[in-house]
């Protein structure tokens, strides 16, 4: 009985110290660098432990992702019922972090783990708040009658994470000012957004 009580437990260790390896290590090495046997080696466990919760090493970074451990803050587009400062607060905030230590390099290394496995992609939209938090917003926009009822939610959403992703990869250092004009060209008053 002790020892049923016991798997669980261990399990549980097990699985937390692989996501603090993976952590650890996608933070100092990136993910070109990210093997599965490196994971197993700072975790303490077998690879058959990994393999038994993830199929790869995208699927591990993933959850990684999705449980917070690899983006310091929450990226929440707040409601201050004014789309256009509440859309820049959010952005100031992914630019920020983009632009702190190991950011963009954090960004890269992600959208590397995507190509190989999509999960990866669709919890770096989640966690910078591009499917729930910006959407969410942009949807209380349009019922506010501050976007066109037939706005492009999903799109708007996916191009400007897209613009934060190449500005990422192309290692532009301008201060998101391209960025910030896109979001006041979408959403100022008189903006195509309004049309």
């Amino acid at each position: 009985m002790n020892q049923h009580r016991n798997g669980p437990v261990r399990s549980a260790a097990a699985r937390e110290a692989v996501l603090a390896a993976t952590t650890r290590l996608f933070h100092e090495q990136g993910y070109d660098k990210l093997t599965i046997e490196g994971i197993a080696r700072e975790a303490g466990v077998g690879k058959q432990t990994i393999y038994r919760w993830w199929s790869s090493r995208g699927a591990v970074i993933a959850d990684c992702l999705a449980e917070g451990r690899l983006f310091p803050v929450e990226f929440e587009v707040p409601d201050s019922g004014q789309l256009l400062p509440d859309i820049e607060h959010w952005l100031s905030t992914v630019l920020a972090v983009l632009d702190a230590r190991n950011g963009g390099e954090l960004v890269r290394s992600l959208v590397a783990a995507a190509a190989e496995d999509p999960a990866v992609g669709t919890s770096l939209s989640e966690r910078l708040g591009v499917e729930r938090s910006l959407a969410a917003r942009l949807e209380r926009a349009v019922h506010d009658g501050q976007l066109p009822a037939n706005a492009p939610i999903d799109q708007i959403g996916e191009s400007i994470l897209g613009a934060i992703i190449v500005r990422a990869l192309s290692r532009q250092s301008d201060s998101g000012e391209p960025l910030r004009r896109l979001v006041r060209f979408l959403f100022a008053p008189s903006g195509p957004a309004r049309r």
